[in-house]
């Protein structure tokens, strides 16, 4: 396909998905938008995973942890210092993308299961970091921005007014992260389509290659890790104000991390567009697992099935769903 169609078929995408995100509300109950609005903090964060795993080719098991951090500052700034909590969203990804270099240090001398490892390491250890600063973080009790900061919370006093129109709280934080993550999503397809996207795939499929032809690969991993870093603050910090603006060290356990993996893997790696489902994969799939059955450790396993069902059925995950569906179209144009 030429690089005009390729960019048609892009805004084509991009309109349609607009489209779905303003109307979608309309067909939702207040309590399916609150889930949805969940889900789209899952779909930045993975966004921003997919450049480290999908297009750089380093395995990461922390983004979790990267989450809580730019939770924890959402939070911290609002309950501790009077923020408007919207306006700690950008400074949330900020400090989660400096969090973010520091835990791609590693990937300047490790990669494969090494750096995994490394990653892994910073998720399981995140939880234990957040109740050791009590008195920043609140410790085990978390920090709720109810009792602290109610005045400063979007939409917890009721409905919220935008652009002359009264939303309800669950609909504004659906178009709130949904509009976000589109955004973050057209700026990454910008960027992987670019010459940072060029050498994040060099790297990805030949280290060795990559920098024999001139590029310092670990720099580039080291942005691929800080950029996934902003994305994941962003979300993390989105995700305080979906769940109730209440956040604690439970919040964020190395869960987390592996749920982010799963959605990434099931969404399609290198595929922004599946990133979208499988985000929606990890909010949704394991509540109907839990329907399915109440016996104990039952939703995991029925979870994992559904997991080994979307591997074997569909080995490129449902972003290459998406473009074998297409692929008829694509070779006659």
């Amino acid at each position: 396909m030429s690089r005009a169609l390729r960019i048609g078929a892009g805004v084509a995408v991009a309109g349609a998905a607009v489209v779905l995100v303003l109307v979608l509300p309309h067909w939702l109950s207040d309590a399916k938008a609150a889930e949805f609005a969940r889900a789209g903090c899952f779909f930045i964060a993975i966004v921003g995973l997919n450049l480290v795993t999908g297009y750089t080719g380093q395995i990461s098991l922390g983004h979790g942890a990267l989450m809580a951090v730019g939770a924890y500052t959402t939070a911290i700034l609002t309950a501790n210092h009077g923020f408007r909590d919207l306006w700690t969203i950008p400074l949330a990804g900020l400090v989660a993308m400096a969090a973010g270099f520091v835990v791609g240090l590693p990937a300047r001398r490790l990669s494969g299961l090494y750096l995994a490892l490394a990653t892994f390491a910073f998720a399981v250890a995140m939880p234990a970091l957040l109740k050791r600063f009590s008195g920043l973080t609140g410790g085990s009790e978390g920090i709720n921005l109810f009792d602290k900061a109610l005045n400063h919370s979007t939409g917890a006093l009721g409905h919220v007014h935008v652009l002359g129109r009264t939303l309800a709280t669950n609909d504004f934080l659906f178009y709130l992260t949904w509009g976000i993550g589109l955004v973050l999503a057209g700026a990454a397809w910008l960027l992987v389509r670019g010459r940072v996207g060029r050498a994040f795939r060099a790297v990805r499929d030949s280290e060795v290659a990559a920098a024999s032809s001139g590029i310092n690969t670990g720099l580039y991993k080291m942005l691929a890790f800080g950029i996934s870093g902003f994305y994941a603050g962003v979300g993390g910090s989105l995700f305080v104000l979906v769940s109730n603006w209440f956040v604690s060290p439970t919040t964020f356990g190395f869960d987390k991390s592996l749920l982010l993996i799963v959605g990434a893997v099931v969404g399609g790696l290198g595929s922004l567009a599946g990133m979208a489902l499988g985000a929606l994969f990890i909010q949704f799939v394991p509540d109907w697992a839990a329907d399915l059955s109440s016996a104990p450790g039952a939703p995991s396993v029925f979870f994992g099935a559904a997991i080994i069902l979307v591997m074997i059925l569909l080995p490129a995950g449902l972003g290459g769903l998406f473009r074998r569906l297409a692929e008829p179209l694509t070779r006659r144009l």
